[in-house]
């Protein structure tokens, strides 16, 4: 499956869902993910945090690694200067690896160099690559990149901070994005999702939603995904 290809299968059907892992229960880690294959989840969201970039500090690539599953592997660094950490969340399965603009100098490089590597999970694509913007980052941070990614993720809160509110200006940013993009880019939104406001974010008309306590919430996921799924239908 090549790139391009990979990129019309997260397109189509959208929105979908993108289920963060930060927010399940990392004592049954395995049953977790297994919980999510059979609801029918695609895209299973790693938050990478170095505590440098943002506050907190979360997992690495051998976290990512570690989780043998069916799922697309949907990695978001937010560490800093990512070049030299590429290889090693490529070989823990990353099928999607999403960069800040903020976090490096060099950002055209990294995705540059994400465009020559392949994913282990099919030897035949290559990763498909994603920019993120933090909420105060303009939208014309994208224009150089366009031709090296993929997909633009854009943060709804502060990345590291927990408690945030959605922020409702993402809509005019996601309205603003579309108008410089296009199809030529996914646009996935990350960050104060829950189920209260899924459907109003789905009108927004992103193409991947990423989503952590509002599935893992205490009740049953299960439940709650049915739930989220239906707000999208």
């Amino acid at each position: 499956m090549g790139r391009a290809t990979l990129f019309e299968q997260l397109r189509s059907g959208t929105p979908q869902l993108s289920v963060g892992l930060l927010a399940a229960d990392w004592m049954s880690l395995g049953s977790e993910v297994r919980l999510l294959e059979s609801a029918g989840i695609n895209l299973l969201h790693f938050d990478v945090m170095d505590g440098c970039f943002c506050p907190m500090l979360t997992m690495g690539a051998s976290v990512i690694a570690g989780l043998k599953t069916s799922l697309l592997k949907d990695v978001h660094l937010m560490v800093e200067e990512p070049l030299s950490k590429l290889e090693g969340f490529v070989a823990a399965g990353a099928d999607i690896i999403t960069v800040h603009a903020e976090s490096t100098r060099h950002a055209h490089r990294v995705l540059q160099m994400l465009g020559g590597m392949q994913s282990v999970n099919d030897p035949q694509r290559g990763i498909v690559r994603g920019l993120a913007l933090n909420p105060g980052t303009p939208l014309e941070t994208v224009d150089p990149l366009l031709d090296e990614l993929e997909m633009v993720l854009l943060l709804a809160v502060n990345p590291g901070w927990r408690g945030q509110r959605f922020l409702t200006s993402i809509a005019e940013r996601v309205r603003e994005l579309k108008h410089r993009v296009g199809n030529r880019v996914l646009i996935s939104i990350d960050g104060g999702i829950t189920q209260d406001n899924l459907r109003e974010v789905a009108r927004m008309g992103p193409d991947i939603i990423v989503t952590r306590s509002a599935v893992f919430d205490g009740k049953d996921p299960r439940e709650n995904l049915g739930r989220m799924r239906a707000a999208l239908s």
